[in-house]
């Protein structure tokens, strides 16, 4: 007879005889692979060659993070050029990709000299060769070059060693990690356009990637980290505040359930808001945009948290506007009250349709109280027996948290 809650009788899986053997050697393969790079790496020995283990490891085993760092050690202990102190290789070149030829050669020197008296051979300043200062810059700048193309190949294969992993593991740490490491190493080594370019790329990736799993957390987190990088000075940046609000929008719109969208679209209305210069008309008319978005959202899915949670993230900025950004902060406190009262009777009407929906109940204790922190005042009679009718059904639909029921009943005094 099967375990109570189990869905279904477990069976015994059996294994051949040959099944048994590939098994073991695949163990003493992957052991044997293992032992080699933490063998190089204890005697510091990053050499191309590791370089190539690690890339084997890690395809059968992504999670292993010190094989990371190894990889990590290879890249800078030999595989990438070495960048000369103090000197960022976005700005050494006048060019535009790493590809280009430089701008200033000996002979528009030399041509830009030619009304001047020749100095005496004696007196010309010559490299350890025997070549001019100039020729020694123009050689200089031409292996600045030459390792930046080398660098971006690497780096470039290096961010395409990690796509099928990430495919295999969307929710491992330690890639998204890795890809973000190489990424700064883009900033680093490469010219502006090239490096911002790259990351351009790197945000259609976080695109596809939510294709696949539209709340994969980490490919959101890791999408804001991309946006703030390429809004930034080093990659010459300037705002993506209006396409990120609209990418949230298409999300949202292909699943409500998206509470990374919602958190995210949260995060940057203050932003967009400021960007656009939005005056108190502007501002109201956005936030009862938003309020009627989300009333129709919770009326298709009342049982849905990820929705409740940008609700209350609207009502916080009615209520407290220290802590929460202020969507409209021109609203006066009889508005406020209204657009309280109003939210509270509408989600009332909820319970018509949906009385075993804990959420509804949450909420409506919640801006209740809101209202009562608004208005600076306690509940009124009428308030306290809805909030104690309210605890009473949440404490039926989720006896699980008896305990913080029992809390709010004797935080706010509703106790029989």
């Amino acid at each position: 007879m099967p375990k109570i809650g189990s869905s279904r009788p477990r069976t015994s899986r059996t294994r051949t005889e040959e099944q048994r053997q590939k098994d073991l050697e695949r163990i003493k393969d992957y052991r044997a692979l293992e032992d080699q790079v933490r063998h190089h790496a204890a005697k510091n020995d990053y050499s191309p060659d590791v370089f190539a283990l690690t890339s084997k490891l890690l395809r059968l085993n992504p999670e292993y993070y010190t094989v990371w760092n190894v990889r990590r050690r290879c890249l800078i202990s030999g595989l990438l050029s070495k960048p000369s102190p103090g000197s960022s290789p976005s700005k050494v070149l006048p060019t535009s990709s790493p590809t280009a030829t430089t701008t200033t050669s000996s002979a528009d020197f030399s041509s830009s000299l030619s009304t001047e008296i020749p100095p005496a051979p004696e007196s010309q300043t010559t490299g350890k060769s025997g070549t001019t200062a100039e020729e020694d810059e123009e050689q200089k700048q031409q292996t600045r070059q030459q390792d930046q193309q080398n660098d971006q190949q690497i780096l470039q294969k290096e961010l395409h060693f990690t796509i099928p992993l990430l495919l295999e593991s969307p929710k491992c740490y330690w890639i998204w990690s890795y890809r973000l490491w190489i990424l700064k190493q883009v900033i680093e080594r490469l010219p502006v356009p090239v490096a911002r370019n790259i990351w351009e790329e790197e945000l259609g990736l976080t695109s596809k990637m939510l294709l696949r799993d539209q709340r994969n957390f980490h490919a959101w987190g890791y999408r804001r980290h991309v946006v703030e990088q390429l809004e930034s000075p080093e990659l010459e940046g300037k705002s993506l505040v209006e396409s990120e609000f609209e990418f949230t929008t298409k999300k949202i719109s292909q699943n409500l359930s998206n509470f990374s969208a919602w958190d995210s679209r949260s995060k940057l209305i203050p932003r967009l808001l400021d960007e656009r210069n939005a005056n108190d008309e502007a501002r109201k008319a956005f936030f009862e945009e938003e309020l009627n978005k989300i009333g129709e959202a919770i009326n298709v899915g009342p049982d849905d948290q990820s929705l409740w949670y940008y609700h209350q993230f609207l009502m916080l900025n009615l209520v407290n506007s220290v802590e929460h950004p202020t969507i409209a902060p021109a609203f006066t406190q009889e508005e406020r009250v209204t657009y309280l009262r109003r939210e509270i009777e509408s989600i009332q009407e909820l319970l018509e349709d949906y009385d075993d929906a804990k959420l509804i109940y949450e909420a409506l204790f919640d801006y209740t109280l809101y209202l009562c922190q608004l208005q600076g005042r306690k509940p009124n009679e009428q308030e306290e027996k809805d909030l104690k009718g309210w605890l009473g059904n949440l404490k039926k639909l989720d006896p699980m948290r008896s305990g913080r029921w029992a809390d709010l009943e004797r935080d706010f005094g509703l106790k029989e």
